[in-house]
């Protein structure tokens, strides 16, 4: 049996793409939409770690930078025991469209998980996840104009 490996969402922002890249890449940016906090070694190999005020953590692993267009990192898959090996990874990518930005985010990597409960807590979490926290992302911007 196939497994859906990837969760792809596109969204056109009324943003120039530097706001959207200080969004995605800072702490205030992601301590604001991702998270109630956040703390960022900006750099390949660097790591951010997302803080909820209900205790819940999450730490990225950067694994590409190339500003302003691309922002890429690694984090563990939704479900699976704390230690588990196995990552998705995550890319958001940054167009300039006229005075906006379209912004792509694209996360991998579910087909590894093979079991069919485990595959579908990490899939449709991510996927239910991603609606709202790109919702939270545009909220932010739009509340920063």
């Amino acid at each position: 049996m196939t497994f859906p490996d990837r969760i792809e969402r596109t969204l056109q922002l009324a943003h120039p793409p530097e706001k959207v890249w200080a969004a995605l890449t800072t702490a205030e940016g992601l301590g604001t939409w991702f998270g109630n906090r956040a703390e960022v070694d900006l750099r390949v190999g660097g790591q951010a770690t997302l803080i909820w005020d209900s205790g819940d953590t999450a730490t990225l692993t950067i694994k590409r930078l190339e500003p302003p267009r691309v922002f890429g990192y690694s984090w563990p898959v939704n479900g699976l025991p704390d230690g588990d090996p196995r990552r998705t990874y995550v890319e958001f990518t940054l167009e300039p469209d006229g005075a906006g930005t379209t912004l792509t985010m694209v996360e991998s990597g579910f087909a590894q998980v093979a079991d069919a409960e485990a595959h579908s807590t990490a899939f449709d979490g991510n996927t239910k996840g991603w609606l709202s926290e790109l919702g939270e992302l545009v909220a932010y911007l739009d509340g920063q104009a």
